[in-house]
């Protein structure tokens, strides 16, 4: 009989991709049913921050992983919650409003630098969503949340309300890291460390009591005016002579003491450091031991303030350059030296930070480092080794969370003061408030019975915000029966340059509301690099949009590249010409895939030594895959099944039967072997790459096994002995070398040939003998 292939398309076209999204959406597919009696798997998706265009294309490929782990999860057999929400609060939008729109945020009255940064945040998300649509996710986009919506805003004020009442926040006036660019405190994990080129200046001070120079050297000359100490390392002997003395600071001609003191590094410039408030945490310390008055050089403009004398109003370079020129004029600079220093920048802006002495609002959290230790080993995290990321970063902390920000496009601090007697008053956490705008939702001052108030202008951090999303999706507050039945969520994946906030301050906080761990997987991935291993940015020029990519060449062939090329936890490189090589096996995919349904598919068959031996290697294909499958690491079964269609199925498994599908020289008995085994090979591979690319896969599963969807069914299951697996690498050998020797006769592969098929290799000579075409042996 003629045989006729069931998949008329002769190639696996892209465009195939959108009606099989047009169809997922059809059939609800993806929808979320909390009745089901399946157990419930919960992915507390990272909300992506709508920050300027393009996306980034490793984003991208972290949220195609982010659906496979979803996928890989139904096919495992749960109920998967896959929530998408879009972070829409902070300083990045603001920053892009204000290049966008050419505006400061302070010189536009605050509602109406709100609604310019809420259009833009508009405008970015649609975009980010359709990106995420059409690279499969099957995600819940019909009840995405913002965390900037009044309901998510609500649960972030509740949360701190409760946590006020509990005594857990406090307000206090200490040094903290301050971007003027940015205009408001920063937290620790929101600082970067760079090695920057500075100068490093050498001044002459005055000992007091024996008039002698006395030479400091510091990359902080402007900081003169804040100089109230001087310490020499206690074993320095080249200055224990001038122990407790008196030095006069330069231009300032201020007196500060010499103080021997273990922070001094004798290696460092002349081994003299001057103490100012506030170079570094290191003065911040000092000033702190030594029991020091500070003095407020820098103001919340990045400008010197009127401490600096003459050099107020100056930014802080010019400052040092006018300082250090004035210094050479008066004889009291003895040299510069060019260096690379370690400077701490804002992540944000990528500038250098201040310490300035800010009255902030601090939510408590050393108390709780010995149970967030506890808590972060109790979690299981892929890879293993990143969980160290946190440990680390819990171990780390010196001081309590600053959580106050002086920035707009932020939750707003849910607090009102009595004009009178200064009292701060919470409201009840029953909705979302704006202390700057509204009045507050009480008629007197419980203190002294004062009516008047002033609302809090300051808003939230924003990982205050992000940091509950865990609690959001499960209806913290809102539907108990419902947060009970998922929460701890089952996993959390992000990327590890935010694990000292997102993950730590998720931690932290749930923490604090609940007592328990938020997840109880953590899955961390690496970062996106250039083809070169460098950092994507657009002042390099070398960002790729994920837009004309997934166009060119298709959703699938985007995520089976990124599978294949991102082991789970390392970094990756992206490029173009990788991302087309990928389409290769999907187009390999797909034509075995149309050989294959030419043939019936029978029940059950008496199967041949060649059918055991490739059902042998399926075993240990669908056995090695679930096991990283279940650690949610998709390089290897990306590579697994690569490796296999390829190199052993096709070139191997499939020439040996050619002959005995169509039945030539075969009993019906053995061609119906061969049948039965191709297409239950086929059926395997599909379900295990169902995860991976979830459009051929499901095209192909709909012409040939059923009407319903793949991503209805389940993993396949490792049925078949391996005993046959001996017979691989004997058999490719063989294969080979007839291969081998045909080119070197010069004669095609249909061609004759004489030879002896091994003696080992005998329960295979009659498919051998089709295969090859071999005449004797």
């Amino acid at each position: 009989m003629e045989l006729v292939p069931r998949i008329q398309e002769k190639a696996w076209n892209p465009s195939i991709e959108k009606k099989m999204l047009e169809l997922w959406e059809s059939e609800n597919l993806y929808v979320f049913n909390i009745r089901s009696k399946k157990k419930k798997f919960v992915i507390d998706t990272p909300p992506p921050y709508p920050s300027g265009r393009p996306w980034h294309i490793g984003a991208a490929a972290q949220y195609s992983q982010i659906d496979m782990i979803a996928r890989t999860a139904r096919m495992l057999g749960y109920e998967v919650l896959f929530p998408i929400g879009i972070d829409r609060n902070g300083i990045p939008v603001e920053l892009y409003v204000e290049r966008t729109y050419k505006v400061s945020m302070r010189s536009v009255p605050r509602k109406e630098f709100i609604e310019l940064c809420s259009k833009a945040l508009d405008e970015l998300e649609a975009e980010m969503l359709s990106i995420m649509r059409r690279m499969g996710l099957s995600a819940d986009f019909e009840n995405h949340y913002r965390t900037d919506s009044p309901e998510y805003r609500a649960l972030t004020q509740k949360t701190f309300i409760k946590l006020w009442n509990e005594g857990l926040i406090y307000e206090a006036t200490r040094p903290n890291n301050y971007c003027w660019e940015c205009g408001t405190t920063i937290a620790d994990a929101e600082v970067e460390y760079e090695e920057l080129p500075t100068k490093l200046v050498y001044m002459k001070f005055k000992v007091k009591e024996t008039g002698e120079d006395l030479v400091v050297a510091s990359t902080r000359p402007e900081l003169l005016c804040s100089c109230k100490a001087i310490i020499v390392n206690p074993n320095d002997e080249r200055y224990v002579h001038i122990h407790g003395l008196h030095a006069i600071v330069p231009i300032y001609s201020t007196e500060v003491p010499i103080i021997p003191h273990p922070a001094a590094k004798p290696e460092f410039g002349t081994g003299v450091m001057m103490v100012c408030s506030y170079g570094d945490y290191t003065d911040v310390q000092l000033f702190r031991e030594l029991g020091l008055e500070e003095v407020v050089a820098i103001g919340e403009d990045g400008k010197m303030t009127e401490r600096a004398g003459k050099y107020a109003g100056l930014k802080v370079e010019d400052a040092r350059k006018k300082i250090i020129e004035d210094m050479e004029r008066e004889g009291l600079l003895v040299k510069v030296e060019d260096i690379v220093h370690r400077t701490p920048i804002c992540e944000r802006s990528k500038t250098p930070i201040e310490i300035i002495p800010m009255k902030e609002y601090y939510l408590k959290q050393l108390y709780a480092v010995k149970d967030l230790d506890r808590l972060a080993r109790k979690m299981k995290f892929h890879p293993e080794m990143h969980r160290q990321l946190l440990l680390d970063w819990i171990n780390s902390l010196k001081i309590d969370y600053p959580i106050s920000r002086r920035r707009y496009y932020a939750t707003e601090i849910p607090i009102w003061y009595c004009k009178r007697c200064g009292t701060p008053i919470v409201p009840p956490p029953n909705r979302y408030y704006r202390p700057w705008c509204e009045p507050p939702p009480f008629e007197a001052c419980e203190k002294c019975g004062c009516t008047e108030f002033i609302g809090e202008e300051r808003t939230f951090d924003t990982w205050m915000d992000s940091s509950i999303s865990p609690l959001f999706i499960t209806k913290y507050n809102t539907d108990e029966k419902f947060h009970k039945a998922l929460y701890p969520a089952s996993i959390r994946p992000q990327g590890k340059d935010i694990v000292r906030t997102w993950l730590y301050y998720t931690l932290l906080r749930c923490y604090q509301l609940t007592g328990k761990e938020p997840f109880k997987h953590v899955w961390i991935s690496g970062l996106g690099l250039d083809e070169k291993g460098e950092k994507m940015s657009k002042s390099k020029g070398n960002v790729i949009d994920p837009v004309p990519i997934l166009e060119k060449y298709g959703a699938d062939a985007f995520r089976f590249w990124n599978a294949q090329e991102a082991s789970l936890g390392y970094d990756f490189r992206i490029s173009e010409a990788r991302i087309a090589s990928a389409t290769k096996f999907l187009t390999k995919l797909w034509n075995l895939s149309r050989f294959v349904s030419s043939f019936p598919i029978p029940r059950r068959a008496k199967l041949m030594p060649t059918d055991k031996w490739i059902l042998a290697e399926l075993s240990v294909l669908i056995r090695e895959s679930l096991k990283h499958y279940k650690d949610f690491n998709f390089f290897y079964p990306a590579r697994l099944i690569r490796d296999f269609v390829w190199n052993v199925f096709a070139d191997h498994y499939v020439e040996m039967v050619k002959t005995r599908a169509y039945g030539v020289g075969f009993t019906k008995s053995e061609q119906k072997a061969a049948w039965f085994t191709l297409h239950t090979v086929l059926k395997s591979v599909l379900l295990l790459l169902a995860p991976i690319v979830p459009f051929i896969t499901d095209a192909l599963w709909r012409q040939l096994y059923g009407k319903h969807s793949i991503h209805l069914e389940t993993f396949p299951k490792a049925i078949w002995s391996t005993a046959y697996r001996k017979f691989t690498e004997p058999l490719i050998e063989f294969n080979s070398s007839i291969w081998a020797k045909k080119k070197s006769l010069g004669l095609s592969l249909k061609d004759p040939i004489e030879c002896e098929i091994p003696r080992k290799l005998r329960v295979f000579e009659k498919d051998l003998k089709a295969m090859h075409n071999i005449k004797n042996g």
